[in-house]
């Protein structure tokens, strides 16, 4: 079996959790293809459109190189390649990935500075320019932000922190986290002023998971001259000097390279602009779905509601765990846990990659059918509330 089940069940499963994602059967297709050889001629030429192919998902024109990892190896290979021991870093606290990020950042010997937040809204941007204006030697060496808040469902806006940043008239690099943020929702490298972008393949990309990225400015790639954290795997210099022939230093994820070109292909198709609308309308749809229920969304910022996923909050005396398991028991159908201070005080219903309107009517309607069935305090309506949303907003 590819798969195990506690118990037989009928039907599709719905994977609704916030990534990975659904794989589209495109994607799937494309990665039976036969494995080739990662030094020949064939494999160059692919790897060069490829990348350049890539570059257009990030928004930029500058280099984005690709590691066999999760994202937590993009994180990694940012801070190792721009950054020193000792560094200081200016990190926001949005949510649990953002507080996973710090702890990296601890075990690599930098000096993480945070401010912290009460995981309700996004990066706190008067903070950061006001500890950057604090700051006259210039000793924070960078700015880590958490672009989509996986955790939380908060989304910082970034053109914001880099105008902050600006505004300090302070050198930091900017770091941005956007692992579940790409191709889901609106994002630029360049405009932005970002430094370091980091992602994975298992969100917006529709991947399995297996593939992450760093996008570099050229004022990260100076940084990284000089920087004194220990790296081989991690260093962009090898990997810059073979992409440039479209290879890689080590053996890549070939397949998975074969499906990223193939969900590249989607999403341009479809246009980016157009997933991101999709996007949009599908988590507004969800919203009005939890407030028809009478329950609460985690993020408290409309400014700052993801798209990509809608974390919602029970009742108190209500376990947000033992619904998902009803759920799943029940109905066959998987939602995200709360993770950190929200373990089990929100589910998480996610909305992204290759998904459409039937199969979110689906969803709310699997949710709606569990709170009835785990005993949970609601109002009848949010499916129809989102249909109507739906209708109006095809």
């Amino acid at each position: 079996m590819a798969y195990f089940q506690s118990k037989p069940t009928s039907g599709r499963h719905f994977l609704q959790i916030p990534g990975p994602s659904n794989t589209p059967d495109r994607v799937l297709r494309a990665m039976d293809y036969p494995t080739m050889d990662h030094r020949g001629p064939d494999f160059g030429r692919f790897g060069k459109q490829l990348l350049e192919k890539l570059r257009g998902v990030f928004k930029t024109s500058q280099p984005v190189v690709v590691f066999p990892a999760s994202g937590t190896g993009a994180w990694e290979a940012a801070l190792a390649n721009t950054l020193s021991p000792g560094d200081r870093v200016l990190m926001c606290e949005t949510g649990w990935f953002a507080h996973l990020w710090q702890e990296l950042a601890g075990k690599l010997g930098l000096k993480p500075e945070l401010i912290e937040t009460d995981w309700r809204r996004g990066a706190d941007v008067a903070a950061i320019e006001a500890a950057l204006r604090e700051d006259k030697a210039h000793g924070i060496k960078a700015v880590c932000v958490v672009h989509n808040e996986t955790s939380t469902g908060a989304t910082s806006r970034i053109a914001a922190v880099r105008k902050a940043i600006d505004a300090a008239g302070h050198p930091a690099l900017l770091l941005v986290d956007t692992i579940s943020g790409l191709a889901s929702i609106d994002y630029r490298h360049d405009e932005w002023g970002v430094d370091v972008t980091i992602a994975g393949s298992q969100k917006g990309l529709m991947l399995p998971p297996g593939l992450s990225f760093n996008a570099i400015s050229q004022k990260a790639l100076k940084a990284a001259e000089g920087a004194g954290i220990p790296r081989s795997y991690w260093d962009w210099r090898p990997m810059l000097a073979a992409n440039a022939q479209g290879f890689f230093p080590s053996t890549p994820a070939t397949n998975l390279l074969y499906g990223l070109d193939a969900a590249i292909d989607m999403l341009m198709e479809e246009g980016l602009d157009n997933v991101f609308a999709r996007h949009d309308r599908f988590a507004e749809a969800t919203r009005r779905a939890v407030r028809a229920w009478g329950l609460e969304v985690q993020v408290e910022v409309p400014g700052e509601y993801s798209s990509v996923l809608t974390a919602v909050r029970l009742p108190e005396g209500h376990s947000a765990n033992a619904l998902r398991a009803t759920i799943l028991e029940k109905f066959n159908m998987s939602l995200g846990n709360g993770l950190g201070r929200l373990n089990d005080r929100v589910f998480r219903i996610g909305h992204l990659g290759d998904f459409g309107p039937l199969q979110l009517v689906g969803t709310l309607g699997g949710v709606e059918m569990g709170l009835g069935a785990a005993g949970v305090p609601h109002k009848p309506g949010g499916v129809q509330a989102a249909m109507a949303y739906l209708n109006g907003n095809a």
